[in-house]
């Protein structure tokens, strides 16, 4: 019972840290997104050709499905959502790990 309660509170501390090193990691991961491409088309604070990341984040905001939603979108690409401008696929450009990477980040801002 204690090797159980042990292995449980040691995978859900590892767990926390690597969502807290994710979260604090925001150079590498704007990094990330101007080295993929993303920051060509979205700022932070302003709509360029896509929408600011502060408006997606507001968008999303208490949607608990917000990560998974934005890191299939960022994959497949879309349209409508934020207007007219069709936004590319970045799934075949952009490795799963790191497009996932990127969404942490604008979901922290």
């Amino acid at each position: 019972m204690k090797a159980l309660l042990l292995t449980i509170a040691t995978a859900g501390s590892m767990l926390l840290t690597a969502q807290a090193g994710a979260a604090v990691d925001a150079k590498a991961a704007e990094a990330l997104a101007q080295k993929s491409g993303c920051l060509a088309c979205h700022t932070v604070e302003k709509k360029v050709l896509g929408p600011s990341y502060k408006d997606v984040v507001a968008k999303y905001k208490g949607d608990k499905t917000a990560e998974a939603k934005l890191v299939e979108k960022v994959k497949k690409g879309g349209s409508g959502v934020w207007g007219p401008m069709p936004m590319p696929a970045m799934g075949g450009q952009v490795k799963d790990a790191d497009i996932t990477t990127i969404v942490q980040w604008i979901l922290s801002l």
